[in-house]
Formats: C-alpha cells, structure tokens, sequence
C-alpha cells in the first residue's frame, strides 16, 4: 500500500518508546531499517525484534547532539544500508520545569538533542537525498511546539524550532525532489520520555496523563503505533504532494 518495499531509513532514538514504533512500522512496510541511539543494548535489542519478525535492521550507538557522533553513526548505518531515502528525526528529551527554574544543563540539554540533533542528522543525510532528487524527512516536533504550555518552556521552545525549521528546510529543498514534513504528537503514553515526565509532574503536584486524557476530545491518549502510522503516511508516495507541513496527532486536543 505505501510503497515502501526495498526503501532505506534512518530512524533516530529507535530503541524506545515512538521510535522504537516507527522503526518497526517502516520494516513491517519493507524498510530496511537504520537505529540510532545512545542506548546501545536497547537499540540492539530493538533491532533484533525487527529481524525476528522478518525485517532488516542495523545499528549504530551515538548521540545526536554530538556531531562526530552522528558523523560516524551515519557512516556506519549508510555502509550498512546503501541510500538512505528516509529520516525520521525523533530523538528528543523532555524537561518539565518552569522557565525561571529551569537550569542551564536542562536548557542546553533539550536544545542540543531536540534542535541540534536534527541539524546534525540532516546535513549528514539530506545532501544524499538531494543529489539523487528523492527523499524524505520526518521531524518529530510536538503539539507543544505549536502553542506555549507552562513548566514545558524550554521543551516547548525546541519544538516549536522544529516546527520552523521544518518549514525551512522543506522550502530550501523541496526543488531538489526531497520533502521535509513534522509530526507532532499530543499525550502518548508507553514511552521512556512519558514515563520520566510523569515523576516530574507528580513533584511539581501536575495532573496525572489519565486525568489530562479526559480533556482530549477523543477521551484517551495517545500511543506509538498512532504516531508510527502518521509518520509512515510522511515518508511514503502517498504524501508526495505535501511538504513544509506539521500534521497534529493529538485524538483533537490540537487541530490547527
């Protein structure tokens, strides 16, 4: 159905929670498929799931906010792989903390993996793309990227860099055959990054993801898989007229 089969992709955090969801929906689909993450042991193990079902996949240990990091994570997948027609940027942290009390480490920190990372990531990827005048990127930004959320500032500024970075970037590109779409997620839950959110919000007396989930118009939350899917629509023919967009995956919470 998506045109997927024999594609090469490079997904980023794969080894938990979103990416770990989107790795194994672009295999299922007929990717071969490239993890990287800091976590090794999970990024193998993720890998392995992959090939038990049936799927190929690589990896390579790395941070994304380090550029020799991505350099040589990049080298070793595209050894692997061959051409890389897909990234999925959806390595991120999330630091809960209000502006004024956020430390400088946080700050830096959500920067350097959530908007640096995706730099890094594509200028080692994207110029392949180009010179073939195929491809596809996928960045993983968030609703709060799109509208200011209190205790979430310095998470909601990087995301709202990838929102804009996306549009960029799909402008600069989009003549050279390459599309630069985003998807941005609402309340998902089964992730490390939830998971770790959680504890923080329930220090900061924040209510629980069950209590918030009663707002969302669709009355539950989010996982994975509904994310997976709106990022294997991004990256196959069947958005190949869309680029420089941000697609909400919310269950209506955000629909701009």
């Amino acid at each position: 159905m998506y045109g997927l089969q024999g594609k090469k992709a490079i997904v980023t955090g794969a080894a938990h929670g979103i990416g770990k969801a989107i790795a194994a929906r672009l295999a299922a689909e007929g990717c071969e498929v490239g993890i990287f993450d800091l976590d090794k042991a999970a990024a193998e193990a993720t890998g392995r799931a992959i090939t038990a079902s049936g799927g190929k996949a690589f990896v390579a240990s790395g941070d994304v906010s380090s550029k020799p990091d991505v350099v040589a994570g990049v080298a070793a997948l595209t050894k692997a792989l061959g051409q890389v027609d897909i990234l999925v940027n959806n390595a991120g942290i999330c630091k809960v903390g209000k502006i004024l009390e956020t430390s400088e480490e946080d700050w830096y920190a959500t920067f350097g993996i959530n908007v640096n990372g995706m730099f890094h990531m594509i200028r080692q990827v994207a110029p392949g793309m180009m010179q073939r005048r195929s491809g596809a990127v996928v960045n993983l930004a968030s609703w709060m990227g799109k509208s200011g959320v209190a205790a979430y500032g310095a998470y909601c500024a990087s995301k709202f860099a990838v929102v804009s970075l996306t549009q960029s970037l799909a402008c600069e590109i989009g003549e050279h055959g390459v599309r630069v779409n985003a998807v941005a997620p609402g309340l998902i839950v089964d992730t490390k990054m939830r998971d770790e959110s959680e504890m923080k919000r329930a220090q900061e007396g924040l209510p629980a993801a069950a209590e918030r989930a009663k707002s969302i118009p669709m009355r539950r939350a989010g996982l994975p898989v509904d994310v997976a899917n709106a990022v294997l629509f991004l990256a196959s023919d069947q958005a190949a007229y869309i680029t420089g967009e941000t697609i909400s995956v919310t269950g209506g919470i955000w629909n701009d």
